[in-house]
């Protein structure tokens, strides 16, 4: 099952580098209504020239979680070790048939693991999202730049649907046909509430009842203020911000939920080791049986009758 668990993260890391980085999935080209204010916004530069440009962003949703979750588990592991006797228990668990785990690393690659497939997953809905509408960002009509005398626009309600309607750069052009659902904040969210989650969960320490709240919010105050920027910036509506909110929250969610049942399994220190668990399966060939015994004893006593 490791095998096939690799081989399905490796299929979900490829696509969505067929979705980021290739021509492969040809993106909707929609039509737009000649001066429509809804798309005349000011263009404020490149993604890199943001106030939260995507090389921050995806450093922080793949650090923080991973810095973390290392931490604390870490950190639980060395609290039990501590506490407990340790001379007779080994720490090492049984992956498969050939190599030896401790149980910390097992379960901060799990947590991370299960973490990291779900930011590839959001990652793949919101691409897909964009790929199939095609949705106009605010400031669409300032990068098409389109000769609204050569496309015929006396009235502004004539539409236009026309393949080269645009004159502008075409790889703004392309990027500002991908607004919906915005992938800055369906990312962030993911990265902040599947830490938040795991943070309430599994700490679970004395004088952490405001600790706990205050970093979780802190979290989640960083991605709302993510997708806030991305409206303040005109380079996505309301409506792509609160749909990126859902998708990221509800992937979370369920990762959290119905993949990993709240970050619940066996204490770092509680594994039934190799040694012991082989000793419990071979009989007890040691122990006396009482049905010898009962009959050794009928065979003395008839003797002494004799």
């Amino acid at each position: 099952m490791l095998y096939f668990q690799l081989v399905i993260m490796a299929g979900t890391v490829m696509l969505a580098y067929y979705f980021e980085y290739t021509d492969t999935f040809n993106v909707h080209v929609q039509g737009f209504f000649c001066y429509d204010n809804a798309y005349t916004k000011p263009y404020l530069g490149p993604e890199a020239s943001s106030a939260v440009p995507p090389a921050i962003l995806y450093a922080v949703v793949c650090g923080v979680p991973s810095l973390l979750i290392t931490a604390i588990e870490s950190l639980l592991f060395l609290l039990q070790y501590v506490s407990e006797d340790l001379d007779n228990r080994e720490k090492i668990i049984v992956m498969g048939d050939c190599c030896y785990l401790n149980p910390l690393v097992r379960r901060t690659f799990r947590f991370l693991g299960v973490y990291a497939f779900g930011l590839f997953s959001t990652d793949i809905f919101v691409n897909a999202g964009q790929v199939v509408t095609g949705n106009l960002s605010p400031h669409f009509l300032t990068v098409c730049k389109p000769n609204y005398t050569a496309l015929g626009c006396v009235q502004t309600a004539r539409f236009v649907n026309q393949q080269g309607a645009c004159t502008g750069n075409e790889d703004d052009i392309m990027h500002a046909r991908k607004s919906f659902p915005s992938k800055e904040a369906a990312l962030s969210v993911y990265a902040a509430l599947y830490t938040a989650m795991y943070i309430t969960l599994k700490v679970k320490a004395k004088g952490t009842k405001l600790a706990k709240p205050l970093l979780s919010l802190g979290l989640m105050c960083l991605a709302f203020l993510t997708g806030i920027n991305r409206v303040v910036e005109y380079r996505n509506h309301w409506c792509d911000v609160i749909a990126g909110f859902i998708i990221g929250g509800a992937i979370a969610v369920f990762m959290v939920l119905g993949v990993v049942q709240n970050f619940k399994g066996k204490s770092l220190l509680n594994e039934i080791p190799p040694e012991e668990s082989v000793v419990s399966s071979i009989p007890m060939m040691g122990q006396p049986r009482i049905m010898d015994n009962t009959m050794e004893k009928y065979i003395a006593s008839q003797v002494q009758l004799f």
